[in-house]
């Protein structure tokens, strides 16, 4: 089968190597032919030249597997030893080894659902990055009648506005160093700063500061600190996303006076949260129409992944054709 290799920094290369084989699959998993997949910012480390840390090996550098680093995808299951997957079936969600630039991957049966197949796989892959933000934002307070702020308004910020908006939030902030005000009133932003957060915040008087802030910007330790200025006493800081480095220094004289509370935290009940995503998906088909703006075959990928670490006013998620 062909699969994308990364060779280093900013360097992929097609090969072919073994197909897995569906007498391998263990219990619960399901072996995928990937249609589509989703760029993540969690992703972009890695073809910056990051190494791969394995978690089974106890944190050290190990040599990923062919395909990576992807893990956003959509797919035909082939084989499946998980019950609520069957041969034929289209499912997205998680390629659980990051392994997803590749003909066919072996996954998590947990990490999938399926999808209204009216939508292009392309379009579908969207599914498991909103099924993220619900789940996040179901672990923050209350929202109803809130000034919100959400810090990086690329895929996964918006999708945060958005989602914040619905769930009853009086005011949505969106702060970014790129202008996101185009489509604005589709993701449910009130207000578009397009600054830095040092610079948003150093703006901010005390009856401006909102009571929630979602940091979505990640990769590094800086944005955390502006979230803890930028956020009301009492309010709540909703850090997103697999960070970079393993240690943040924390303002911890801020963070007491404040009272501030501050959430962070992985995906869990990835099946039911996807269903979820296409609950939310169906009453709000406006997004259907925006979110992804950029698509690449499989075969430039290179292309795809350099277009992510460049974003640009109007480019939001970008995907991997790879039926």
């Amino acid at each position: 089968m062909w699969a994308q290799v990364l060779d280093g920094p900013f360097t992929f290369r097609e090969v072919e190597v073994e197909a897995p084989r569906a007498e391998q699959l263990a219990d619960g998993q399901v072996l995928l032919a990937t249609s589509a997949g989703g760029i993540c910012g969690s992703d972009l480390p890695f073809f910056k030249g990051a190494p791969f840390l394995h978690a089974a090996n106890r944190g050290t550098p190990a040599s990923p597997a062919p395909g990576f680093p992807l893990h956003e995808v959509v797919g035909e299951v082939v084989a499946s030893r998980h019950p609520a997957h069957a041969a034929g079936d289209l499912v997205v969600g998680w390629a659980s080894a990051f392994d997803a630039i590749a003909e066919l991957v072996v996954s998590d049966g947990e990490g999938l659902a399926g999808y209204d197949t009216t939508m292009a796989p392309t379009t579908a892959v969207m599914l498991q990055p909103l099924a993220c933000v619900l789940y996040a934002v179901e672990q923050v307070g209350d929202v109803r009648g809130r000034t919100v702020a959400v810090v990086g308004q690329g895929p996964i910020g918006l999708l945060f506005s958005h989602v914040l908006k619905q769930r009853g939030a009086g005011h949505v902030v969106g702060v970014d160093r790129i202008d996101r005000s185009r489509d604005a009133d589709v993701f449910g932003v009130d207000e578009t700063v397009t600054a830095s957060a040092n610079l948003w915040s150093a703006t901010l008087g005390e009856t401006d500061r909102p009571s929630v802030v979602v940091e979505a910007v990640g990769h590094q330790v800086t944005t955390l600190k502006d979230c803890l200025d930028s956020v009301a006493a009492g309010g709540e800081i909703l850090y997103f996303g697999i960070p970079d480095d393993a240690v943040y220094p924390l303002d911890m004289l801020t963070f007491l006076r404040k009272n501030i509370t501050l959430r962070a935290g992985v995906t869990l009940e990835r099946r039911r949260v996807l269903r979820d995503a296409g609950s939310y998906l169906a009453a709000h088909p406006a997004l259907r129409e925006v979110y992804v703006t950029d698509v690449h075959r499989a075969g430039d990928v290179q292309q795809g992944f350099t277009a992510a670490i460049q974003p640009r006013a109007g480019q939001y998620k970008v995907a991997l054709d790879m039926a």
